[in-house]
């Protein structure tokens, strides 16, 4: 088999899940034996380790887009430079449909122009096909990838003392809100936890971070996989406008139970959906509640952190590396 030639744009390299799976992708392919270049016009990665050769660029212009089978567009901004460059070697890579984001509604027409792009598009989950078809009808679930330092075996404590949150506040879709609003309804109840916040920024301005006992800004993936093995439970509130949400998947990978919000992307994990408790998108109250049923009770939160552990294997490297691979070179020329 003759090795791919991909070429990913990654419009920066700010700590995001957006660019976490950009870099994971890269390196499982070039463990399968594929070359994979990163072309960036931000810093250098500081918080992940990468495989890939990196490019450096002002403009995208500058890049020799001939000298590969797949160029790779990453975020909205950045897939009709790919198409620029490639034309129908150009892939669309969707993390999530950024124009049901609420920072980006100025930016909706050039959103929507960028989706109906006559390229396909892989996503990293089952609900994102059916969006990106209602702009161009070739797409594919590829799925997330979870990096390894996150599949741990960690002993579990039989009492619950820690409740991960993570997302910054100022993402609305993250659900920051909702999650502080679970967790004073929790306390109300009197359950007794510390609540351990993590960020890629600080607290927002009015953002309650006086409940949190903890609160962790900017950590690199090992520092995060330290920290969530260090936690017992994990409260995802997200919205529906989540792409995937990965923290929770990561979580779950060291066997911490999981309470979710009843989103699509989160309820795409498995059809069972007994890896998680689940609450209404939004409802702060009802969440807090499946919290408190979670800190309750040892034996469920050891079922339900041992389920999630099995379903999240499906996101390893080297399985979405495999489907990856394998529709990639269905489609190379």
């Amino acid at each position: 088999m003759t090795p791919l030639r991909i070429l990913y744009l990654l419009e920066d390299t700010h700590l995001a899940g957006g660019i976490r799976v950009a870099v994971a992708q890269a390196d499982a392919l070039i463990a399968r034996g594929h070359h994979v270049v990163l072309a960036t016009k931000g810093e250098p990665l500081t918080w992940r380790t990468s495989k890939a050769p990196w490019e450096y660029v002002d403009s995208w212009d500058t890049i020799h887009a001939a000298d590969y089978d797949f160029v790779v567009g990453t975020f909205w901004k950045t897939v009709e430079h790919a198409y620029t460059l490639a034309g129908e070697r150009t892939i669309h890579l969707c993390q999530g449909y950024e124009g049901s984001f609420t920072v980006y509604q100025p930016n909706i027409a050039e959103i929507e122009h960028a989706y109906r792009l006559p390229i396909p598009k892989l996503t990293v989950s089952p609900h994102l096909v059916e969006i990106c078809r209602r702009f161009y009808d070739d797409a594919t679930w590829i799925g997330q990838i979870v990096d390894d330092v996150f599949y741990q075996n960690v002993p579990r404590r039989s009492q619950a003392r820690r409740v991960l949150l993570v997302g910054p506040a100022q993402a609305d879709f993250k659900g920051i809100d909702v999650g502080y609003e679970a967790i004073r309804h929790a306390r109300s109840l009197g359950a007794q936890f510390d609540l351990i916040r993590v960020s890629q920024w600080p607290a927002a301005d009015g953002e309650p971070a006086q409940l949190a006992d903890e609160f962790h800004v900017g950590l690199d993936s090992r520092e995060m996989a330290r920290l969530m093995a260090s936690c017992d439970v994990y409260l995802g509130p997200s919205r529906q406008q989540e792409g995937f949400g990965l923290p929770a998947a990561e979580s779950m990978a060291a066997g911490v139970p999981a309470v979710l919000s009843a989103i699509p992307s989160f309820l795409s994990f498995d059809d069972s959906q007994d890896y998680a408790l689940f609450a209404a998108e939004g409802d702060g109250r009802a969440l807090g509640e499946q919290l408190v049923r979670m800190l309750g009770d040892a034996s469920l939160r050891a079922a339900i952190g041992a389920r999630g552990k099995e379903v999240v294997e499906q996101f390893r490297s080297e399985e979405t590396g495999a489907r990856l691979e394998r529709w990639l070179l269905s489609r190379r020329q």
